[in-house]
């Protein structure tokens, strides 16, 4: 076995394999076996062949690297191995001839990657949907107050006309549903207070919370981690993300059902392009409907919804404020299941 000749790979962090004219598997380095989740032993058995499912375009890549001599680069490359593990890399070959060797095949996962670049495409649109609701807020805010004046001094020139207050309350009762409706779109603008909070105090007053609001049907279980750190976070806008997501799931279920609260450290995570030692990861999971396909890719955007009371607004302020604070919020969810997760840095400041 060529170990001697490939000593320098051994430190590497990118998977790399050494392969024969015919694909087999020569030599792989540590990072191969973390990668492909089998051992070295095992992997030296394997083919290229027999190692990946529909393996088509990484050994046309070899002859095509072997053929001309040049390297190969395929992106985005898809590989299945035959434990049923789907990885998406970046794979170059460059042709060698060492200790009876004649490639290097290096992948390097690039899911990270396509998962960041996902996610700054969808701020990107989601920052330019908000600031599109909020001029419209500010346009509709001044002919709307100006309704609710006329609608009182109607009243005062009404009184003899009882008949015509019934009007005259549909119109001021919409009017003041439209107001909150406005208060809500202009909410994230508001600057976050910082201080110490406990998480756990945080869910606690959500929960109590709602299940005053729904105190028949609804069960809401604890599952915390209690050994967390405090977080540096806004408490008001915390409490807002929960209640929000927590109110869309009683909702989503018709008030019957239930809810975990779940918290957990997360470790060496990267969230918004930065490298955390340590976060929190709340999860927060029912087992109502689950979110319908159609609405999967756009359940952040503002005023969509799956129901016909709903104003769409309470996962679009959540995102924001966790957003504001520095995390991500991601949801999983088939019929049965829903769970939403919230990852926040300990202890980072944010202006």
């Amino acid at each position: 076995m060529p170990y001697l000749a490939f000593a320098g790979l051994e430190l590497l962090e990118t998977a790399t394999l050494a392969v024969d004219a015919k694909g087999a598997i020569r030599y792989v380095n540590p990072a191969s076996e973390n990668l492909l989740a089998l051992g070295e032993k095992e992997l030296l058995r394997h083919t290229l062949g027999s190692l990946f499912q529909e393996e088509g375009t990484l050994l046309a890549g070899l002859n095509a690297a072997l053929q001309h001599n040049v390297n190969f680069t395929e992106h985005g490359l898809t590989l299945t191995t035959n434990n049923q593990t789907a990885l998406q890399v970046l794979c170059s070959v460059t042709p060698i001839d060492v200790a009876g060797c004649a490639a290097l095949i290096e992948l390097r996962p690039i899911a990270q990657q396509l998962k960041i670049a996902k996610e700054e495409r969808l701020l990107v649109q989601q920052a330019a949907n908000r600031e599109l609701i909020r001029n419209l807020a500010h346009e509709i805010k001044n002919p709307l107050g100006g309704i609710r004046g006329a609608a009182q001094l109607l009243a005062h020139e009404l009184e003899d006309r009882p008949e015509l207050n019934e009007y005259l309350e549909v119109i001021t009762h919409e009017a003041v549903r439209l107001q909150q409706l406005l208060d809500r779109l202009l909410a994230p603008n508001r600057k976050h207070v910082l201080g110490e909070v406990n998480i756990h105090e945080v869910l606690e007053r959500v929960r109590s919370v709602a299940l005053a609001e729904y105190p028949q049907g609804v069960a809401i279980r604890r599952d915390y981690d209690t050994s967390l750190p405090m977080l540096t976070a806004d408490r008001e806008q915390l409490i807002q993300i929960v209640l929000n997501i927590v109110r869309n799931a009683i909702q989503a279920m018709k008030g019957q059902g239930h809810i975990i609260l779940r918290t957990r450290v997360a470790r060496q995570v990267t969230l918004t392009r930065k490298r955390h030692q340590l976060a929190l990861m709340l999860q927060i999971e029912d087992n109502g409907p689950g979110i319908p396909a159609e609405l999967k890719e756009h359940v952040f955007y503002p005023l969509v919804t799956g129901r016909a009371e709903g104003t769409g607004l309470g996962l679009t302020i959540a995102q924001t404020f966790v957003h504001q604070h520095g995390g991500t919020i991601e949801f999983d969810s088939h019929p049965g299941y829903t769970c939403f997760t919230v990852l926040l840095p300990f202890g980072e400041k944010k202006a």
